[in-house]
């Protein structure tokens, strides 16, 4: 059976490899969008004074339109883009017509673009609506970049970093901003003559975003379906082959972990990553001894359902490319997720010792991604290596496939094998299928995921399908999906596969199959204080392995977004529970098997975040099982635009349950100051006080940015006990000095 199952998916592999002929790539949308670019031979200045010759000569385009809050009307303020390029720079000037002051929410790069003044760019060197590049500029030269893919959950994380420069200068009635991006920071094909690409325009004094082609509200402004042309008048430069980025650090620590009975100690270590272009558009990771001490903590949330939390990556060496490896299956369902490298199997840390990854396009079609991983030796837990390998290839107009197979082996001696089969190794392989339209109205997708593990024969498998409809004011998602119960994931996440017995305090594995179904629908009033009002319904049900419902939460919302960016959303849910094991969420008895209905009432309103102050809310009531639970959630900012913002979040979850059953109050205080000196000195506190985790964390880092690029690091961490109060549990002080080299 295993054999066929290899067999089946080498076939598949080998349809994607196959030539295939695709359709031409530019859209009759495109058409109507195009820019001409022109060579220079001029050295233009990133000063944001635009008195070079180059932008004398070069064609300006001026016709923006309204984005959002929704797109009737004009822009209020008009906006001009000129572009040129060299052998190794394209080179782009902004004129925004302004006036005023700039709101700017700090002075970090990587802010992103929300809530401040700016400027963007959006590149799709291969014009293949797949994947591309995001650059954005502050009106204070504040820089964020990220890579885009057309994954429909997919949202800028400002995580992936390429070196690129800019300056703005005002001017009073409008300011400037000149950007140059070297052609080595991206991948492309120098025989492509046409890319895709667009700009934004973020107004935020106004709660506006235009953009350079006529994005519909229901599309996000960077959406890769919805870009214009940008014409080259010959083939570009080729890329130089001297394109190699090498970053190494020194770091050292000074600890302390009462918690397991380890004394002070002191330690230091070195390691590198490096990137190097193989070609126009392939590219070549390397990590050895890959430190993440300055990666900020996780956000902590108060979790009152029966599963565990999905947390984000924020390590930048798995973060270039990452849809081609995170993008297969859906949010609570993903056979690749990269936390779990590094971390044994209750989550505590391990050392990586070194890596490599190969992503990018072999062809114009058709995008690898290829990685290595290897940990080291934790107390008792045996090394591992992690290897992946995933296929994307470009079909139809805006559709691809693509096909993966992960491996996670295990270290361990034949006689740990033998006791533990299932600890040896772990693999995955699986297909998708995803088609779009070119618009991107319309998208449809169906998986095929296949688990392999040493005894395991059957309930192995994980399929799905599903279809997306995204239209002006309507827009529908329905999937169905089925999981075995034997579909280890060792490098995944499945959310809801692992059940938690509270009696007899062991987990359980059950299969399930789930369905999803969304149906909402927008108001877009043309006047008024109102941008968009939005009415949703969804339901997410899942059902055991005999058909009987698991699980069924449906819930009706209805979300008010104003002009003046405030927002409100109120929804009512209801939970249709067959809970087959006890569980528990207080220190009473747990609550027994059987089946449960009960409905929630939420209400969330944030104010607008431009201003000096600002609020969020969140009031939860309703029923919780065979009790009740009020929940209330309070967040206040103050800032001093750009450079210091106090903000403080404090939650309470009231769960009253009745006799045996216990009743719980859960607490998180996370208050959180960020300083922003400059453009190169960040000073950031985080506190997070969490009682249902039984932690007071404290983390405070100091960042010099001291080149582009380039930092130091000092980092002080400390974690105490809520019960018994401030018992010290670990602390730490790091610090760390990393370089960017171009060689």
């Amino acid at each position: 059976m295993a054999n066929k199952r290899l067999l089946f998916l080498s076939l598949l592999l080998s349809i994607l490899l196959s030539n295939s002929i695709l359709a031409q790539n530019i859209s009759d949308f495109q058409k109507t969008y195009q820019y001409n670019i022109q060579p220079t031979n001029s050295k233009i200045k990133i000063d944001g004074v635009l008195d070079e010759s180059a932008w004398v000569s070069a064609e300006v385009t001026q016709q923006f339109f309204k984005k959002y809050p929704n797109d009737i009307g004009e822009p209020k303020r008009k906006t001009e883009v000129r572009v040129a390029y060299d052998n190794e720079n394209l080179y782009f000037a902004f004129k925004v017509y302004d006036s005023g002051t700039a709101l700017i929410k700090g002075l970090k790069r990587d802010i992103g673009h929300d809530g401040n003044d700016g400027v963007g760019i959006m590149l799709d060197p291969l014009n293949k609506k797949t994947n591309g590049f995001y650059f954005v500029v502050s009106a204070l030269n504040v820089q964020s970049d990220d890579q885009l893919s057309n994954s429909f959950d997919d949202k800028p994380s400002w995580s992936w970093d390429s070196k690129w420069f800019s300056a703005t200068k005002d001017y009073g009635n409008f300011w400037v901003a000149e950007i140059l991006i070297p052609l080595k920071s991206i991948r492309y094909d120098p025989k492509q003559l046409q890319w895709g690409m667009n700009f934004v325009r973020i107004d935020a004094k106004n709660n506006e975003y235009s953009t350079w082609t006529k994005v519909p509200p229901n599309f996000r402004s960077y959406d890769l379906g919805h870009m214009g042309l940008l014409n080259w008048p010959t083939p570009g430069a080729p890329v130089t082959s001297k394109n190699i980025i090498f970053l190494p650090y020194i770091s050292g620590n000074s600890s302390d972990d009462k918690e397991n009975g380890e004394t002070l100690s002191t330690n230091t270590s070195a390691g590198f990553d490096a990137k190097v272009a193989l070609n126009a558009s392939l590219n070549l990771d390397l990590t050895v001894n890959p430190d993440f001490s300055q990666v900020e903590v996780d956000q902590q949330v108060t979790n009152l359902t029966r599963f565990d939390i999905f947390l984000p990556e924020k390590r930048n060496f798995f973060l270039e490319n990452s849809d081609l490896f995170s993008s297969f299956g859906i949010p609570p369902i993903r056979p690749f997720y990269s936390r779990t490298i590094g971390l044994d199997k209750d989550g505590n840390k391990i050392p990586i010792l070194f890596g490599a990854r190969l992503s990018g396009n072999i062809d114009p079609a058709t995008r690898i991604g290829v990685m290595d991983m290897q940990t080291g030796k934790q107390g008792t837990y045996s090394p591992e290596n992690f290897s992946a390998f995933t296929i994307q290839r470009s079909v139809l107009k805006r559709s691809h496939i693509k096909a993966y197979f992960l491996n996670r082996e295990n270290y361990i001696s034949q006689e740990e094998a033998k006791k533990n089969p299932l600890d040896k190794y772990g693999r995955n392989a699986g297909m998708t299928f995803e088609y779009s339209n070119t618009e991107g109205t319309f998208s449809a997708w169906a998986d095929y995921h296949q688990a392999f593990k040493a005894t395991v024969t059957d309930q192995d498998k994980y399929v799905q399908a599903g279809f997306m409809s995204e239209k002006k004011h309507w827009s529908f998602i329905s999937l169905v999906g089925n999981v075995g119960k034997n579909y280890y994931t060792d490098m995944g996440f499945v959310q809801m596969i692992n059940n938690y017995d509270a009696v007899r305090d062991t987990t359980i594995r059950l299969g399930f199959s789930n369905t999803f179904n969304q149906v909402a629908y927008k108001i877009l009033p043309a006047s008024g204080p109102i941008g968009k009002i939005q009415f949703k319904v969804e339901d997410f049900a899942t059902f055991h392995p005999d058909n009987s419902l698991n699980e069924s939460d449906a819930k009706f919302s209805i979300q008010t977004d104003f002009k003046n960016a405030s927002f409100l959303n109120i929804s009512t849910s209801n939970t249709s529970l067959n809970l087959l094991y006890p569980i528990s969420f207080t220190s009473g008895t747990p609550i027994p098997a059987g089946f449960y209905q009960f409905n929630q009432f939420e209400m969330m309103y944030t104010s607008d975040m431009r201003k000096l102050f600002g609020i969020e809310s969140i009031i939860t009531l309703g029923q919780f099982y065979n009790g009740t639970v009020q929940g209330a959630a309070f967040g206040i900012s103050w800032r001093s635009q750009p450079h210091f913002k106090i903000s403080l979040l404090a939650q309470i979850n009231k769960i009253e349950l009745p006799k045996p059953y216990g009743s719980n109050d859960l607490i998180l205080i996370s208050p959180k100051v960020e300083w922003n000196f400059s453009t190169k000195l960040f000073w950031t506190t985080f506190m997070q006080y969490n009682t249902q985790q039984n932690n007071f964390n404290i983390n405070s880092r100091l960042q010099y940015r001291f080149k582009p690029m380039s930092d130091f690091f000092l980092v002080y961490t400390d974690n105490y006990y809520t019960d018994p109060l401030l018992k010290n549990k670990n602390r730490a002080l790091i610090f760390k000095f990393s370089y960017w080299f171009n060689l």
